[in-house]
Parts: structure tokens; sequence; C-alpha cells
């Protein structure tokens, strides 16, 4: 037992052995040393006291529940002060040492370690996990620990939730060219650049008039990529005026070691309550806002729109269902009647897709076609549409054999004449469905065929070899190159309806003779060179009669009809009139 009290006393360790209701019974020379006093005047003294513990504590508890023989262990880390001022980081250690009783409470060692070392290096550890080498500034990791823990407000002591206060705001950086810098100057420039970078964001974010307890988090997310976080945002003004101010300080040149590099960064901004608000959802606006600063142009900020995000989001909808709404026979055409000019007469309809998407209802092709054409799902929707209207066009010469034959107009994307054989598309469709290749026509956009070469012009040439007509839609828009017209094998030019709008006469608007002059000069250059001329868009009699006085050869617009189904068309051909829209 002797030998034992001498360990006791001499040991490094601060401890003390304590009696049922906490009080120091015996403390050693190290807890004295620890809390500055002699160990015999600490006995009696409660040893709560002397490592921090109270009442009020969520310790305490536990603490309690050793001394009286409820719990085998008590362990807790405490901030302690040294008797010459300095913090002591402590590990303290509560353990029965004799039997314990409700009815006869034992006793208890108490032992406090100093772990301030430890944690120091600890610490250390985690600043180089959370910051980033190059920067010196917080990485993604520590950021979105800070994001989710503004986001995150503690309950009340009793439990009861506390509301969400306040708003949070989020300023997503990325560097416009910053590539360039380390493909042509290498990646050590491009370590240099980063960190002048991040000193000046830094900078900023220490100056917003707005904050008014020190400055905001600003971190390295990778790459080129920063983001500065704003706690308790005023609203949107205060995050616009610190992007602008961002912007400003990142496009000031930067001397590098004699090295004068200028540089511009795209920035997204969000700025949103906080409640109902997660890190994720927040950083995706900011990503998605981001792409949009860049999209429009870089070197500029771009706050978040909900009605953007939400335009957004329909198309990734639609992309990412089009595809199988092919397959599942969710689309129908409609036609619209392109109409003689100078007798009235329906020469021919234009094919018209429709989307019965099962959540939005009927999408016109503005909608989607687009997306069909990036993903490449337009090559079996424009196989199936070109099929469906040759079939059309044939019932309705089949059902009324004594009136002219209508042709039909089909659409084409230029990624169908690349992904695919159209020609071979098209051959094996009028065979199948018995049309004659020149009741068929097939409408490109003037970019798309003005820029034809290599394969896409031979297609063309193949097809008008073989009866197909080939029309130029919205012509005027692009090159309006008639000379190259001359040696494309087009037949038809449908006049873009911008140039129509100008022919306003009978709704009082004034008429745009630079319009009428422009419609004149190509109805006669296309005419000398062979060609036919359609009027789109036509909506008035005062337009009709001056396109035909001018020369049109036919006319498409609501004046006439809107797109319309297949039934309609068949009843139009059987009376022989001109359905007005």
């Amino acid at each position: 037992m002797r030998d034992y009290r001498a360990a006791f006393r001499i040991s490094p360790t601060a401890m003390a052995v304590l009696d049922g209701a906490g009080r120091v019974v015996r403390a050693n020379d190290a807890l004295g040393g620890l809390v500055g006093a002699v160990p015999a005047d600490l006995t009696a003294r409660p040893a709560a006291e002397l490592v921090g513990l109270g009442p009020e504590d969520h310790a305490w508890r536990p603490y309690r529940e050793v001394l009286r023989g409820r719990r085998s262990r008590f362990h807790c880390t405490r901030r302690l002060k040294h008797p010459d001022g300095r913090p002591v980081w402590a590990e303290i250690t509560v353990v029965p040492i004799s039997v314990t009783t409700a009815a006869d409470p034992g006793r208890a060692l108490l032992s406090v370690a100093d772990v301030s070392d430890r944690r120091e290096l600890r610490q250390r550890l985690r600043h180089l996990q959370m910051h980033d080498p190059v920067t010196r500034l917080p990485n993604r990791t520590l950021f979105f620990e800070r994001l989710t823990a503004a986001l995150e407000i503690p309950p009340y002591p009793d439990g009861s939730p506390v509301p969400h206060r306040g708003r949070i705001g989020v300023c997503y950086l990325d560097l416009d060219g910053f590539k360039a810098v380390n493909d042509t100057l290498g990646h050590r420039t491009g370590d240099r650049l980063l960190a002048a970078v991040a000193a000046r964001l830094n900078e900023c974010a220490g100056r917003d008039p707005f904050h008014h307890d020190g400055s905001h988090l600003v971190a390295r997310l990778g790459g080129d990529e920063f983001a500065v976080l704003v706690e308790e945002s005023t609203g949107t003004r205060q995050l616009v005026d610190l992007a602008d101010a961002l912007l400003g300080a990142v496009q000031q040149p930067f001397d590098l070691e004699g090295q004068r590099l200028s540089v511009s960064a795209s920035i997204g901004v969000v700025e949103r309550p906080c409640a109902g608000t997660t890190p994720t959802g927040l950083m995706q606006a900011a990503d998605t806002t981001l792409f949009w600063a860049k999209a429009d142009g870089k070197s500029r900020w771009t706050l978040f729109d909900p009605e953007r995000n939400a335009h957004r989001m329909t198309r990734q909808a639609l992309s990412s269902t089009l595809r199988p709404a092919v397959e599942r026979g969710e689309f129908t055409v409609e036609y619209q009647p392109l109409v003689d000019m100078a007798g009235g007469a329906v020469r021919g309809v234009e094919a018209l897709v429709r989307w019965n998407h099962p959540q939005f209802g009927v999408l016109s092709p503005n909608r989607f076609i687009a997306i069909a054409e990036e993903d490449g799902s337009i090559v079996p929707l424009g196989r199936w549409v070109l099929r469906t209207a040759c079939r059309q066009a044939r019932d309705w010469q089949l059902e009324h054999p004594g009136r002219p034959p209508l042709f039909v107009s089909v659409n084409v994307a230029v990624r169908q004449v690349w992904d695919s054989d159209l020609v071979s598309d098209v051959a094996d469709i009028l065979a199948e469905t018995g049309l004659e290749p020149g009741l068929l026509q097939l409408e490109l956009t003037e970019s798309a065929v003005m820029g034809s070469a290599g394969r896409p012009l031979r297609a063309l040439q193949e097809l008008s070899d073989m009866g197909v007509r080939i029309a130029i839609d919205d012509f005027g828009t692009g090159y309006s190159n008639l000379a190259y017209l001359s040696r494309l094998p087009v037949s038809v030019l449908k006049l873009d309806g911008s140039f129509v709008r100008g022919f306003r006469y009978d709704d009082g608007a004034r008429p745009s003779e630079a319009d009428e002059t422009i419609v004149e000069a190509m109805v006669h250059l296309a005419h000398r060179l062979g060609l036919t001329v359609t009027a789109e868009c036509v909506e008035t009699a005062g337009q009709a009669e001056r396109l035909r006085r001018i020369g049109c050869d036919t006319g498409q617009g609501w004046l006439y009809s809107r797109a319309v189904a297949p039934e309609r068309i068949a009843h139009l051909i059987g009376s022989g009139g001109v359905p007005t829209g």
C-alpha cells in the first residue's frame, strides 16, 4: 500500500482520490501544480471546481453517475487555465476504485492528462487537410463544412427547434482562360497567379461595408474556381456589390516576378433565405449561374434567375425523355397549307411535328428540335416524320384521285445528313409509301445549305437527281449568297417571316420600304435563277396582295391557315377552298 501511495504522489499525471460526494480525499503533486495549489490544501474541495465542471454542463450528469456507482467510467476534455496564465487542454477521467453502492458510495480516481501538444498537432494536421497548399485558402471540404454549419441552427436547450433565420449568399468565381496561362507559361506561373488572385479575393472579402464581423470566407474549390461565402447576408444588393468588387480586383494586372499578366473572371451569384436551403441546392444554383455568366460572354457576374433555371430544368427534362418518346409514339404531325398566291389554290403542305408530352402538354418544334439535334435523336425522329408525312400525302392522293396531288414539305436537320444515310432513307420511304419523288420537298435552313460541302452536298445532289425538291428555309437570315445558289441543287426559296412582317398595310402599321426593296430584289433574282419563292408568315390580305404583285409564287401563314390535323387538309382538298386562320 505504501508503494502505491508513493507512486501516486510522484506520478507526472495529475490525480486525486475522490469520495462519493466528489470531494478530494487525497491529491498528488502534479494536480497541485496544475491548479496552482499545495496538494494538502485541495483536500475536501469539490473536484468539479478544479476541472471546470458545473451543474449546467452537459457532462455533469454522467460525472455524478460515476460517483454514485451507476456508470463505470467518465471521460471528457476541458480547456483549463494554468497558474502561469497559458491555456491547458486536459483529458479528464473518473473511474471507481472501490465497491460502490447507493447506500455506501465508494471512492473514485480522478486523473487529468495534459493533451495540449497532442491537440495542437491535431489542429495543425486538420489545418493542412482543410486548406489549399497553393493559395493557403480554405479548401472545398472546409467550405462545405462552414456552409453546412451556417444552414444548421442548433435547437434550444430544451430540445425545441429554432426557426431558420437570416439569409445566405455565395459568389462562385472561375478565372477566364486560366488554362492558357498554365499551357503557355507553365504550372509554376499558374500557381503564383492563383495565389495572387486568392490574396486579392481575401482583401475584397474583408472590405465589404455590409459585413459587421470580420471578413467573408474565401475558399478555393479546385482548379481555378473560388467561392466567397456570405453568412447573414443583407440581401441581393450586398452580393452584387461584392461581385462587382471581386471582378474589379481580379481584372487589375498582376506582376509576377517580372511577368505582367491580365486575367478576368466569371461569377455566379446566389442569394436566398436560409430557410429551406441545403448546401447541395445552393451550390448547384451557384454552379448553374456561373455557367450562365460564361455563356453570356464571360468577364461578368450573373445573378441566379429562378425563371431561367426553370427553363433549364425543363430543357433537361425534355432532353432526358426525348429519345424514349420517339419509341413510345408521343409525336404527331400537323400540316400547314402552301397556297398559290396568283390563283389561291393549295399547292402543298408543310409537315410540322408536335410532341404530346405527358407532363408539359403539346409542344411545338421550337421547344425540342434543337435538343433533338444536340443529342442525335433528330435522326430517328426525322425519319419518323418523313415516313408519316409521305404516307399521309399518298393517302390524300388516293382518297381524292380527281384533284391535283399536294406535295408535302418536310424539314431536315443537317445532322440527319451527317449521322444517317438520308438518300437511302428517302428512297426507301418513297418506295414504301408509293409517293412520287416530285411530291416531296425537303427544307433545310439557309446556313446549312450554304455551308454544304462534301457529303452533305453530294446527298443534296443525289436527292435532287432523284426528283425530290430542295428548299431553303428562313432565307435572308444567313449568307443570302444568291450567286452560290446557282451551284446548289436548290429549287425553292422560303423567305424568312421577318421580311414579310414589314409588309403591313391593312392594320395601320407603316410598311418597311427597305424590307419591300430587299424582298423584291430577292424574288426577281431567284426567278432569274429558275427558283420558285415561298413567303412565310403571311398574316394579312395587304401583305398577300403586295407579295403577289412582287412575284412570290406561294404563301404560307395564318392568313390561310394554321397548322392543322390531316383530316382538315382532307376536307380542304375535297371542298377545293382555302381555310382561313
